[in-house]
């Protein structure tokens, strides 16, 4: 991997600069990072985090991530989201060098790669960066302990999902699969950073003011819930539901039903690791691709934590059988190709509402199975 690191450490520089000429092209963008600045600010200063008058910009992290990210409220908004621009540009290539990392076998050359997961991934990229999002650093985090793993560093890769966690909740999915497949340490680990993460609002807000911020989060979690599956933008599988059965008991029916399915098929998947080398990649891939599709509030650009999954795939397609390579490929096209500027806004609205981007992804958690079955990865 030391020329594949270079070449994409050698871009960073590169992308930065873009990334800093290009932010004075956003007036007025990034709204979620104001979410979180404002957040930090609030915590700064031990303040309410959760409040019903943000409307559709409240705050829903855990109270963690405001603590952690309060020191971003010393910078001017503007200054913080110029350096958060940069910083996540800059993250861009680190993911796909990590995406690359953990394979356990390459078979295709980092360039050839690097093209696919471009071309496949840029919308979710572009839109992730026009918002200020943090799903970067998340799978940055995640595939960086997905990598520790593959490197027999437990204790790391525990830690590093722990930051996971605190950066999105969604990462609490990874914690049982790493003490499952790693045991004892990995468990003290992953506990100890858990209770560190719950334990740390505290240090601004004391104990009690601590746990009224969880039960605060849980309210806020919940009930932002139900108004949001319909949106086109949500590509989970409660929202599939909601958009094709309507909003209701059936539609949530189906949802948790094909949600026990997804979770049935990654543990099946992973009870299949016996007798290969390196199997973390795609157990991990899996579970990354799996987050937005579990979450009821998975908007489209999350899927950019998938960028391992399509990276696997494009490594190893041609182990897959014939008619499920050209479904693979035909569903990573649509993925890469269903874009606003192409398709138009009648289009591209009837397009997110009818989940096709679920069904695609739901097309590479199959591909990712077939690989397992077929003991590729």
């Amino acid at each position: 991997m030391t020329r594949p690191l270079l070449w994409i450490a050698l871009s960073l520089p590169v992308i930065a600069a873009v990334a800093a000429f290009g932010f004075h092209r956003l007036p007025g963008e990034m709204r979620d990072f104001e979410v979180y600045w404002t957040a930090a600010a609030r915590a700064l200063d031990a303040e309410p985090l959760y409040r019903p008058a943000d409307g559709h910009y409240q705050f829903k992290y855990l109270p963690a991530f405001a603590v952690l990210s309060a020191p971003v409220a010393l910078l001017p908004l503007a200054a913080a989201k110029a350096a958060w621009f940069v910083l996540s540009a800059a993250l861009l290539p680190l993911l796909i060098w990590l995406a690359i990392g953990i394979l356990p076998a390459r078979r295709r050359s980092a360039l050839i790669l690097t093209v696919v997961l471009v071309v496949a991934m840029a919308k979710f990229y572009g839109h992730e960066l026009v918002l200020g999002q943090v799903n970067l650093l998340f799978a940055v985090v995640a595939a960086a302990g997905i990598l520790m793993m593959r490197h027999g560093r437990d204790a790391a890769a525990a830690g590093l999902f722990i930051a996971a966690v605190a950066v999105k909740p969604y990462a609490l999915l990874l914690l049982p699969w790493l003490v499952v497949v790693r045991g004892r340490t990995a468990a003290i680990t992953a506990a100890a950073g858990l209770v560190a993460v719950l334990v740390l609002p505290a240090v601004h807000y004391g104990v009690e003011g601590a746990i009224d911020l969880h039960r605060e989060w849980w309210t806020t979690a919940a009930g932002s819930t139900a108004p949001n599956l319909t949106n086109n933008d949500n590509v989970s599988i409660a929202g599939m539901s909601a958009k094709w059965l309507g909003a209701g008991r059936t539609a949530a029916t189906v949802a948790v039903i094909s949600g026990v399915a997804l979770a049935a098929v990654a543990v099946l998947t992973i009870m299949r690791r016996r007798g290969l080398e390196q199997a973390e990649a795609l157990e991990g891939a899996m579970l990354l691709t799996l987050i937005p599709l579990l979450s009821p509030q998975g908007w489209d650009y999350a899927f950019l934590v998938a960028t391992p999954a399509i990276a696997l795939l494009a490594n190893h397609d041609d182990r897959l059988p014939g008619w499920l390579r050209a479904l693979t490929w035909a569903a990573v096209a649509t993925i890469g190709l269903s874009l606003y500027d192409l398709m138009g806004r009648e289009r591209y609205a009837a397009f997110m509402s009818w989940s096709v981007i679920t069904v695609c992804f739901l097309v590479v958690v199959a591909a990712l199975v077939s690989l397992r079955l077929r003991r590729v990865a």
